[in-house]
């Protein structure tokens, strides 16, 4: 009859009801069927503990590995970052000393040469580039090394503590910060308008993000919330000698304390803190994703980065996403609201003649969210999404900033995608 599935309701009958608990089965259904422990409410993406996790992970990273026995950038395609490939980094060491010498040329140079790398891992990228520095800048002559400030910046302390260690022969031009990627200018606001490079490698791709969808001419927000299968999560239940009732508060105190001081908050439950990272890992290993979809009423009403989450500038708006949603036939993708946020705070920090550079997992034809499944999945211990790279592009333009992206030059295969921002000429 022309009536779209989505304009249909279903009325459910409740006039003989009577004798049925129909609050409490309405109450049990909303709370989740009976195949899974439920962990969290619906909400956002973005908002979801998986994210708690992601930053768990991180924050702890030094125990998770103890555990594992193997290192984070083991679990990388390859078991390496395309970071340290040293091809590349020679190209972006001469691109700069290019810069460089233009300037001097003129008498603008400034005396101290900043580079920032947000997401060093344990150093290996940083101690490739500063190696290859002294190389070219011996071989050129200018004496630039003496002038470098090369700025490393992670979200665990433990991961800038090997950084430091790596680059120990480079320690006297490194300086190490501990900060949130989507907010660098937090820690690094002195830096504004001076950095020629920041450099990013595998961030963008780990940091919290919704998902929304246009359907039928609709537009919809992706809820999501976290789960753990019914008897995955009575083994984990019994491995700790609680009931499946008491793993959501578990988890959620795992979560605000971490598994260094899970034991004495729970001491019945966990007898070391060996005992708590191994249910952290085994929940994190069970746990799930159940979605539905919400309207949007509107998307100018629809943040993806606050104002608060970009030192005062003007909060970014669903409004940005029309012309991806709008482009053809029915879309889901990632809004990557802290990708964009950390990239929209990282163009602040660069000097009129400085580039961002950034090897990730990004999409940059929007068609392809329409024909593969683009994330969210699990690398160890973390969250992984693949990056839109076409609102990135639409806001780095709206800034002036030219966006470009192509493959990541250096190594045949894999997914890297490089992508540059330079303030447009």
């Amino acid at each position: 009859m022309g009536v779209r599935e989505d304009d249909l309701e279903v009325a459910v009958d409740v006039r003989r009801s009577d004798g049925v608990a129909l609050k409490e089965l309405t109450a049990a259904r909303l709370r989740g069927a009976p195949d899974r422990v439920v962990l969290e409410g619906w909400g956002r993406g973005s908002e979801s503990i998986v994210w708690d996790f992601n930053a768990l992970y991180w924050s702890a990273l030094e125990l998770w590995e103890k555990a594992t026995g193997r290192g984070y950038e083991q679990a990388l395609p390859g078991g390496e970052s395309d970071a340290r490939n040293r091809v590349a980094a020679r190209e972006l060491i001469d691109g700069l000393f290019a810069v460089w010498d233009r300037l001097s040329a003129s008498g603008a140079l400034p005396e101290e040469l900043y580079v920032v790398e947000l997401g060093v891992g344990n150093g290996g990228q940083a101690k490739v580039f500063l190696d290859e520095f002294v190389e070219r800048d011996r071989a050129h002559g200018r004496g630039y090394y003496r002038r470098l400030h090369y700025l490393m910046c992670d979200y665990s302390p433990h991961v800038l503590g090997l950084a430091r260690q790596t680059v120990a022969e480079h320690i006297a031009h490194v300086s190490s910060f501990a900060l949130d990627a989507t907010r660098p200018r937090t820690s690094l606001g002195f830096l504004q308008y001076k950095a020629f490079l920041v450099y990013v490698s595998n961030v963008y791709d780990n940091l919290p993000t919704d998902e929304v969808a246009q359907l039928g001419g609709r537009t919809y927000c992706v809820q999501t919330r976290a789960y753990l299968p019914a008897e995955q999560a009575a083994e984990l239940a019994g491995s700790v000698g609680a009931s499946t009732e008491d793993l959501p508060a578990l988890v959620h105190k795992l979560l605000r304390l971490g598994p260094a001081l899970l034991p004495d908050a729970a001491p019945a439950h966990f007898a070391d803190v060996g005992s708590a990272v191994d249910f952290w890992r085994r929940a994190w290993s069970a746990l799930r994703l159940e979605e539905r979809y919400v309207p949007l009423l509107g998307l100018d009403t629809y943040l993806l980065v606050p104002a608060d989450d970009l030192a005062g500038q003007m909060p970014l708006t669903g409004e940005l996403l029309r012309p991806l949603l709008e482009s053809g036939a029915d879309l889901r993708m990632h809004v990557s609201g802290g990708a964009l946020a950390s990239f929209v705070d990282s163009l602040t920090l660069l000097h009129p003649f400085g580039t961002l550079v950034c090897h990730d997992l990004f999409v940059t034809d929007v068609e392809a969210y329409r024909t593969h499944f683009r994330g969210p999945g699990k690398y160890d211990g973390s969250v992984v999404n693949w990056v839109n790279g076409p609102l990135l592009a639409h806001v780095g333009r709206r800034r002036g900033f030219d966006v470009h992206y192509e493959r990541f030059r250096h190594r045949s295969g894999g997914n890297i995608v490089t992508m540059t921002a330079q303030v447009r000429d």
